[in-house]
């Protein structure tokens, strides 16, 4: 995640004047009410100190996400965290096993199940999930989003016994 964006502007206050500019006319060209979009978008991710904004010597601006902003980029992509389905299946299974403590926070372990059953995963047995396609990258932002990285481990196996109701659950052949 990138998270740098160049805007061509000449004056400090140029993202609010466009805002303002735009806002003043009554018929916007499609062109026109993009550029204002992005204009507010920015101008309220400064307000709420998601980016910080510098000017560079060439009269540009850089636009950086500030540290609230990568936390918010965070939260986002957790909650829009997904897993591809593949067209054609691997034959691999994915197996995530997790001995989450108790003490550490019920909650957050909680939270860990609730997202592997949105996500798909098949309960094989305690602590022990099952998805078809792959999900290592998945499984470690979620992981690491609720800093439990340290006891949650994958692995990918070809073959599992009693499986049946895993091919049945991922509608596989």
């Amino acid at each position: 995640m990138a998270g740098v964006l160049v805007v061509a502007v000449t004056a400090p206050y140029a993202l609010a004047g466009i805002a303002r500019l735009y806002a003043s006319i009554k018929k916007l060209s499609p062109e026109q009410a993009q550029i204002r979009r992005i204009a507010q978008a920015l101008a309220a991710a400064k307000r709420g100190k998601l980016i910080i904004i510098s000017e560079k010597p060439d009269g540009r601006f850089l636009v950086e996400l500030s540290e609230k902003g990568r936390r918010r980029l965070k939260e986002v992509d957790y909650e829009n965290l997904q897993i591809p389905v593949l067209k054609t299946w691997d034959e691999k299974w994915r197996i995530v096993i997790f001995d989450i403590p108790h003490t550490f926070h019920k909650s957050i372990r909680n939270a860990f199940i609730i997202k592997l059953k949105r996500l798909g995963f098949f309960l094989l047995q305690k602590s022990v999930w099952v998805h078809a396609y792959p999900c290592e990258n998945e499984i470690q932002f979620l992981a690491e989003a609720l800093k439990v990285s340290r006891f949650v481990h994958i692995i990918v196996a070809e073959s599992l016994t009693n499986d049946v109701k895993l091919y049945r659950h991922f509608q596989l052949s």
